[in-house]
């Protein structure tokens, strides 16, 4: 599989219109992400042979499924980077976390225990089938404690689909969205496809990430980086991904 996602790029000159990726999960074995140091490493390479010059990984905490927690995802992140350099792979890459919107979530930001990219980006996501009754409450709380949501794939909760006017209202709650490229060649869906073209069309837009958590995820992604859906979400959205090029 990795032969065949390298042979895509090999081709063309890996120049696209951003270089940082904001959401993966390249920790190995501690999330439905990478299950192996060397499959880490792998899609490591592979989003460097793309053209990306930095990588800010971000392993589920999700309470019920994945009880992470900031230390153990800042070890794996020493680990991975360890090995990169004993690998001779020069590639930056942090780690921030994508954070379950669950009491757990609220017990975080209330201890100030939050794994953030940037200047105190913090990327969370929604249940995918129902909208969480206190959702605006929580933002509001993010906010006060000196966070900046960002929600990861909007595009893919189904009980926002119905009434497209949702998305324009939770934009003014303040949070910020996080779009997957491999929604706009219908990876997820039809319909996922169709609300990634509308927040496109809207600027509603301000990060893409890869959502790498597999090879099977990188073959889509490789096509689309250099395409024309590439194009057109930069004509009507402000992108900021490559505004944590120089972070620390």
């Amino acid at each position: 599989m990795f032969d065949k996602i390298i042979n895509i790029f090999a081709k063309k000159d890996p120049v696209h219109k951003y270089y940082v990726d904001i959401h993966s999960h390249l920790i190995p074995g501690i999330d439905d992400g990478s299950k192996s140091m060397d499959e880490s490493i792998e899609l490591i390479g592979v989003l460097k042979g793309l053209g990306f010059k930095k990588i800010i990984t971000t392993p589920h905490i999700m309470q019920h499924r994945y009880p992470n927690t900031s230390d153990i995802i800042r070890q794996g992140l020493v680990n991975v980077q360890k090995e990169l350099i004993k690998r001779n792979i020069d590639i930056d890459i942090e780690a921030a976390s994508e954070y379950y919107f669950d009491e757990h979530l609220l017990e975080l930001i209330n201890k100030r225990d939050i794994l953030t990219f940037g200047d105190n980006y913090l990327l969370f996501e929604l249940p995918y089938h129902s909208k969480p009754i206190n959702l605006e409450s929580v933002i509001f709380e993010m906010i006060v404690a000196g966070y900046k949501p960002v929600l990861a794939h909007p595009e893919r909760y189904v009980y926002i689909h119905k009434n497209l006017e949702e998305y324009e209202k939770l934009k003014e709650t303040g949070i910020l969205f996080q779009i997957n490229l491999n929604s706009f060649d219908g990876y997820y869906s039809k319909p996922v496809q169709k609300v990634a073209n509308f927040l496109s069309d809207k600027g509603l837009i301000d990060f893409i990430g890869s959502d790498t958590h597999k090879a099977r995820h990188l073959e889509h992604f490789s096509k689309n980086i250099n395409s024309k859906i590439i194009d057109k979400i930069f004509e009507k959205n402000k992108i900021l991904n490559d505004h944590f090029l120089s972070s620390t």
